[in-house]
């Protein structure tokens, strides 16, 4: 069973602006390239920061009314007060720039977007060089498996090269990315493996869990450990 990872689901082709790139020249390339957010690079393609819709929105958002500085400002103040005059991507990025790898996990990309607060990821290899980004529409891609692949990772993957379990004992329907397991097992044990396994391969929404058990060696083995 394949895991996917970011480097399955993320833009290869990435639209970039260097620290010397004007205001307008980034707006003009958010608006034709109908994206949110453009990576900052260098000479060798390192990230140095993002420029999004919300930096550059600053300016906007003070026209008219020219905030004066203050003699006590916080850093968010500051920050919006040199964007609103800011004039090329080295004063207007977001630094650092949170980034991610392409062997990174969807699971993990979607953890790491959620904890920053951002909606995109520039993509980096090993040397910190740009290879792609990732955004949150990217991730949900995973959902859009065809039924038919997603039922037989869990049939492949799942039940035969884990669980090694024979054909036919477990029923497994997929609709929608909601899988059902349906039969017999001989251990408790077994059938949670296969709902905990079978929830987490790609594309799966929803596990129905209609599996039954002949033994239940979980409570044996807790009761056996509460002995010692």
């Amino acid at each position: 069973m394949k895991l996917w990872t970011v480097a399955d689901v993320m833009t290869a082709d990435v639209a970039t602006v260097t620290e010397e790139t004007p205001y307008r020249a980034i707006v003009d390339i958010l608006i034709t390239r109908q994206i949110s957010a453009v990576p900052v690079v260098d000479d060798f393609d390192r990230v140095l920061g993002v420029v999004s819709e919300a930096d550059l929105l600053h300016k906007i958002e003070t026209e008219g009314h020219p905030e004066s500085r203050r003699v006590f400002e916080g850093r968010r103040r500051r920050a919006t007060r040199t964007k609103a005059t800011a004039m090329v991507a080295r004063d207007l990025m977001t630094v650092p720039a949170v980034t991610v790898m392409p062997h990174t996990l969807i699971p993990a990309a979607a953890r790491r977007m959620d904890a920053e607060h951002v909606k995109r990821l520039p993509v980096t290899n090993d040397l910190g060089r740009l290879v792609g980004i990732v955004t949150r529409s990217d991730l949900l891609k995973v959902h859009l498996r065809p039924d038919a692949d997603i039922r037989r990772d869990v049939v492949d993957g799942v039940l035969r090269r884990v669980l090694a379990i024979r054909d036919g004992i477990v029923r497994v329907e997929a609709l929608r990315g909601v899988v059902t397991l349906a039969g017999e097992l001989d251990r408790r044990s077994s059938a949670l493996t296969a709902v905990r396994l079978a929830q987490a391969v790609p594309g799966v929404v929803r596990v129905e869990d209609r599996l039954t058990y002949l033994i239940d060696d979980a409570s044996l083995l807790n009761a056996a450990s509460g002995g010692a």
